[in-house]
């Protein structure tokens, strides 16, 4: 798996060294990133700008990109502790899957399903999320409902994010809980809103339709973690 872009490289380099099996180099760094990236143990290879751009795909790789092992999905089984697990429903946009990864990370979230998507771009999604997704469990729920209701069974409360839910300045959960997030513009499918245990909804100043989910996803994560 190849990755790109100086912050998601310098993150696994320093976070993942396991991981990292080759570090390319297409343009001249500082002395003190060098010897940091260098601990992580990989080979470095210089590699030209022409290169560089074919293994980025055309992405912006900012001179720096790394061949990495294989990012793996988690298994349901692995979510038996978790206290809280955001969900995606058809949000397919990798920018908006790995902003919502980086903030459920980073507000305390333990694990994210995607769900409703055939065939995630992992790689993709390791670069949006800058190297969160080598830190957060992913479960790939093709097959969202049963996931919610495994989840069901082992105690969790489901909230959905909807459009005429409760404040979310007024939500309280106790226990286990899953955020199930939909995509921009379709919402949640009727069968899962049915299968909510409570409706949810950003109360905002100012009249206006919505926010991006992953904007919604970040409020919504930080005002509901334990």
């Amino acid at each position: 798996m190849i990755i790109y872009g100086k912050q998601v490289v310098v993150h696994a380099a320093t976070h993942h060294p396991d991981r990292v099996e080759c570090l390319y180099l297409a343009k001249e760094v500082e002395p003190p990133l060098f010897k940091q990236l260098s601990r992580c143990g990989a080979r470095i290879e210089r590699v030209d700008p022409k290169k560089a751009q074919a293994m980025a795909r055309g992405g912006n790789h900012q001179g720096m990109l790394a061949k990495i092992t294989q990012l793996e999905f988690a298994t349901p089984a692995t979510l038996e502790e978790a206290a809280f697990i955001v969900m995606t429903v058809g949000v397919s946009d990798m920018g908006n899957l790995g902003a919502i990864v980086r903030s459920a990370w980073a507000l305390g979230a333990e694990a994210v399903a995607i769900g409703a998507l055939a065939s995630p771009n992992l790689a993709a999604l390791v670069r949006t999320s800058s190297g969160a997704a080598l830190d957060m469990p992913l479960i790939n729920a093709h097959k969202p409902m049963e996931l919610i209701g495994w989840l069901k069974q082992r105690g969790f409360s489901v909230v959905g994010a909807t459009l005429k839910g409760q404040s979310h300045r007024q939500l309280r959960i106790d226990g286990k809980r899953l955020l199930v997030l939909g995509a921009e513009g379709e919402g949640l499918p009727g069968r899962i809103e049915r299968a909510l245990d409570q409706t949810v909804t950003i109360e905002m100043a100012h009249r206006f339709d919505s926010l991006n989910v992953a904007a919604a996803a970040a409020i919504l994560i930080d005002r509901m973690r334990p």
